[in-house]
């Protein structure tokens, strides 16, 4: 119960970023939507199919689809001035990226995935619709870009990990993990925190 309410959490503020780069590339309401959609199921799509829950959670349960859906209505109605949508999408796609780390890893460990390969399919469910959403609106993935993002969701999604292999299930901890990568991300934003780039020859 807790996994999928995190699941459907994060599937929220993810449609969110997503209606947000479609409100800003000034799309419309269809557009929009289908960058909700796309942001907040994305990642857990890749994750169910390479852990082979087929079909994926998004198409067995209603929610999951509604949910996004409304996210991208929201935002198409409320959205604030265009001047303040990119530190909301910011804060929104490090919420996003901080839940998703958490139950990639969680729903990894369920399936019975190793320790290291479940960090790994937790850090691609939360870098995976962020992926798709700046691939379809036209801008370089985040994850491409030199700014540190992957790097606080295989932190977030350690954390859970470790705590299942040491047998310590405890709920303070996919809590801690989350608010870990969500403090991680959102100080490399402000500080400029960059990951190395190649010397010039």
């Amino acid at each position: 119960m807790v996994l999928q309410v995190l699941d459907l959490v994060g599937i929220f503020v993810f449609g969110i970023t997503g209606a947000l780069v479609g409100v800003r590339k000034k799309l419309d309401v269809f557009g929009i939507e289908v960058l909700a959609l796309v942001t907040g199921l994305g990642g857990g799509f890749i994750r169910d199919v390479l852990i082979g829950q087929i079909p994926p959670a998004a198409l067995r349960d209603w929610r999951y689809l509604v949910v996004p859906i409304v996210a991208g209505l929201l935002t198409f109605f409320l959205h604030p001035g265009i001047g303040r949508l990119e530190r909301l999408v910011n804060i929104f796609d490090a919420a996003g990226l901080a839940l998703f780390c958490v139950t990639g890893a969680l729903k990894a460990i369920q399936f019975g995935l190793s320790p290291f390969s479940a960090a790994l399919l937790g850090t691609l469910s939360a870098i995976g619709g962020g992926v798709i959403r700046d691939v379809l609106s036209g801008r370089v993935p985040v994850v491409l870009r030199s700014e540190i993002y992957a790097t606080p969701a295989l932190l977030g999604a350690g954390i859970v990990v470790v705590a299942a292999a040491l047998e310590y299930h405890a709920l303070w901890v996919p809590i801690a993990a989350a608010l870990t990568c969500f403090t991680i991300r959102l100080i490399a934003i402000r500080r400029g925190w960059n990951a190395p780039l190649p010397r010039n020859p």
